[in-house]
């Protein structure tokens, strides 16, 4: 008989969250509070602050106004800690062409300090259905291994929270098997919020954030 693993103790909250580029609202405020297990879906008009609202929660981005708590086994984790408690797919993220899937993956493994790099990348290809091209450079990968490779990336350090930016962009319907069965794995003991305006996407998610405003268009 097998054990279900237990739930990992991360929490999300936000109060009064905003940002404005140069003069511009990017983000309205915002407030909610979220816990693992589960998904989370960031809906809302194209420029109302989903990638905004991600990059402040991975700790990429210095929100303009409010606060934002991310806890992971009852401590509070600091801005510059996130990057080892959050994993980031986003299609900003760019890989080497030259180098192969496995390559990228494994310098990625190395960068955060993880022992067996090789081994992680393998997991990791593994987990999004990318084995059989773990060794094509990325520049022969279609836009939807691509994405892919960026899930993989994601989760390459086991994070307890997962932040996907628009993660169905370019996938045929095998990939969204894909992601839809990876999301549904990580949330049965951690956190995932995903960004989306696709149904389909939102769908997997118990709730949802919905941001106002029109983002970039509003004045600060």
């Amino acid at each position: 008989m097998s054990v279900a693993a237990p739930a990992t103790a991360v929490s999300l909250s936000a109060r009064d969250l905003a940002h404005r580029y140069a003069g511009r609202r990017g983000l309205s405020p915002v407030s909610f509070e979220v816990a693992a297990p589960g998904v989370v879906a960031v809906t809302g008009a194209n420029g109302s602050g989903k990638s905004t609202l991600l990059r402040i929660v991975s700790g990429l981005l210095r929100p303009s106004h409010g606060a934002l708590r991310l806890t992971h086994d009852g401590r509070d984790v600091a801005p510059v800690e996130r990057r080892r408690h959050v994993g980031l797919a986003t299609p900003e993220l760019a890989f080497y062409p030259e180098f192969t899937a496995h390559e990228n993956l494994a310098f990625a493994a190395e960068a955060h300090g993880l022992a067996g790099p090789a081994a992680a990348a393998d997991a990791a290809l593994a987990r999004v259905g990318l084995t059989a091209r773990a060794h094509d450079r990325v520049s022969a990968l279609s836009s939807g291994m691509k994405q892919r490779l960026r899930l993989a990336f994601a989760l390459l350090h086991r994070p307890p929270l997962l932040l996907l930016d628009e993660p169905g962009a370019h996938m045929d319907e095998e990939g969204r098997g894909v992601l839809e069965a990876f999301v549904a794995d990580h949330a049965r003991t951690g956190l995932v919020l995903i960004a989306t305006n696709e149904e389909r996407e939102w769908r997997l998610a118990e709730r949802r954030i919905e941001l106002a405003g029109r983002g970039l268009g509003d004045p600060a």
